[in-house]
């Protein structure tokens, strides 16, 4: 609850008037009851995946996730979107136009997990999926690879039910690693533009063989499950 009420705080910072008390007052109660609301879907989509992993280790003797995380987008970044993408500075422009407020990253053993995990979880009648972006068959310029999914789920609250959106991205082991380790050095300042260049071509093939490195680990998983048959 912690994490909520300084998300809550600085919020409310960012988008008000702190000279109109009322104002500050109310947006402080709907900004708490969002906030909470996001992570209840997290928890939601969290659980969803967990009881995916433990059926999936009942029918096949193990499980294809590694790893469940989540995240509520900071307040400096819901603020920097909205200006970005021209929104209202509004908890209503909040909610009706920024989709990955709420994240759940799914990390994978393998390929082929990352779609059966998907598909599987897609199928159940409380998903709603709003949009599917697939950066593993379409990677990116840079080379990032994941499978995005913008869905919405329900969360039942003492008096109503309501339905949250939460991005969600499915990678493998060696995709995660990448993306983190790309993460860390594109944020490196004062960079002349041959350093630039250079990193970024590295950082590419590093990305190719990261995704080959994927292809031969699930070949080596088939041809021992193919045996153990």
């Amino acid at each position: 609850m912690s994490e909520i009420k300084d998300l809550v705080n600085k919020l409310q910072e960012l988008l008000v008037d702190e000279a109109n008390k009322k104002t500050v007052d109310n947006m402080f109660a709907s900004s708490k009851e969002l906030m909470s609301s996001y992570r209840c879907a997290i928890m939601e989509v969290e659980t969803k995946f967990k009881v995916l992993n433990d059926w999936f280790n009942l029918q096949h003797e193990r499980n294809p996730i590694e790893s469940i995380t989540s995240r509520l987008k900071s307040p400096e970044s819901i603020k920097e979107k909205l200006e970005r993408k021209k929104f209202p500075m509004t908890l209503e422009s909040i909610e009706q136009n920024l989709f990955d407020v709420a994240g759940v990253r799914v990390i994978c053993s393998f390929i082929d997990d990352v779609y059966i995990l998907a598909e599987s979880f897609l199928k159940q009648d409380d998903i709603t999926l709003i949009e599917k972006k697939d950066y593993i068959k379409n990677p990116k310029p840079n080379g990032y690879r994941s499978l995005h999914l913008i869905i919405e789920v329900p969360i039942f609250l003492q008096n109503e039910k309501k339905k949250v959106k939460v991005e969600v991205q499915l990678r493998t082991i060696a995709m995660e690693f990448w993306a983190k380790l790309e993460h860390r050095l594109r944020y490196k300042k004062h960079l002349d533009e041959k350093t630039l260049s250079y990193t970024a071509e590295e950082l590419l093939k590093c990305a190719e063989d990261s995704a080959n490195l994927d292809l031969r680990m699930q070949n080596i998983r088939d041809i021992i499950e193919k045996q153990d048959i």
